[in-house]
């Protein structure tokens, strides 16, 4: 808060002031009052008006001044109340109390929509869970027909099972910490588990799965890791190449600070313009229009839960020739006493 901004608000207050002074020495004058007490009287004012306008600035340059200082180091800026003390003047005590106002009924607002939320993630849950019941029936008797036909609603059946897993991991992954359980995990029985789990669509696909260096553990949620790798399997096998056959190979490197999960494929590859936001929120990029109809979610999803467990991933592609994901596992004092 500047002094002259201030000087500037109170104009009018001044202007009223100057026109009530030259009223006074009017009528002093009219009542030929001494001159010696004119100049007294005058200065008596002019000494007031000058400590009342200090002293209102200063008492209201702390208060706004502590406003906006800590309104600009707050990332939550409605929590602005809460770094304030109440101040002891009137115009200041009206914006205090406002700004307690706003951040109760804000507090309310946010409360109902959190409950909401939560509410419906909740059915989602049970959702999925209800779903897989009857999905996992026609997967036994599409299953039990061995002919061509089935074969082909198996395979639909294969994709709505995995995008109701995807909604189940995207409604676990705002709430992830209650749901995951960091522990010794062997990256050898999780990468076997994910292709076990895809192995008739892989089988299908013609694919196979090169392992290397997986012998090591890592903290960290198996479930959580083995849908990760699900979801760079399915997208390997979408976007898997013509011109030959589909490879994948995991395996592992450990450095001082964290051990590496690599997974490679040598299908079309991701254009360069496109790596940057292949994480982001239902982007589908050139790939996705061009060679199979994708949601943009999966890989999102699996960046959100790499940042729920505190693993990095990253990406290198060339197109036309591989797709590499890597995932580090940070090593912490309990890995490093292993």
């Amino acid at each position: 808060m500047r002094f002259t901004d201030y000087i500037r608000d109170r104009l009018w207050y001044y202007i009223i002031a100057a026109v009530s002074y030259g009223l006074i020495l009017l009528f002093l004058t009219a009542y030929r009052v001494n001159s010696q007490l004119v100049m007294l009287v005058s200065l008596i004012l002019v000494i007031f008006i000058v400590c009342e306008e200090l002293f209102g600035f200063f008492r209201k340059k702390k208060f706004y001044d502590e406003l906006t200082s800590d309104l600009a180091l707050l990332d939550k800026k409605y929590l602005i109340q809460e770094m304030l003390e109440e101040p002891d003047f009137l115009e200041g005590r009206l914006a205090y109390e406002a700004l307690c106002e706003a951040n109760k009924s804000m507090c309310e607002n946010v409360n109902v929509y959190k409950r909401q939320s939560e509410e419906f993630r909740e059915f989602i849950e049970v959702w999925v869970h209800e779903v897989k019941l009857p999905v996992a029936s026609l997967q036994l008797m599409a299953h039990n027909n061995s002919d061509e036909l089935g074969e082909k609603f198996l395979e639909q059946l294969r994709r709505i099972d995995g995008y109701t897993d995807q909604v189940l991991y995207y409604a676990r992954s705002e709430n992830a910490e209650k749901d995951y359980m960091i522990k010794e995990t062997s990256l050898k029985r999780t990468v076997a588990n994910a292709a076990l789990k895809n192995r008739e669509a892989i089988q299908l696909c013609g694919a196979y799965i090169e392992k290397d260096g997986l012998d090591i553990s890592v903290m960290t949620d198996g479930k959580w890791l083995e849908f990760m790798l699900g979801q760079f399997m399915a997208n390997s096998m979408k976007y898997a190449s013509a011109e030959r056959e589909l490879v994948m190979s995991v395996s592992s490197e450990e450095t001082e600070d964290k051990v590496l999960l690599h997974f490679r494929d040598n299908g079309i590859g991701i254009p360069e313009s496109d790596l940057p936001r292949i994480f982001d929120k239902s982007f589908t990029g050139e790939n996705g229009r061009s060679y199979a109809r994708s949601t943009g979610m999966g890989l999102y999803i699996v960046k959100r839960l790499c940042e729920r467990l505190e693993h990095s991933i990253s990406v290198k592609s060339e197109q036309g020739s591989y797709t590499e994901f890597t995932i580090g596992f940070p090593k912490n004092n309990y890995f490093k006493m292993l």
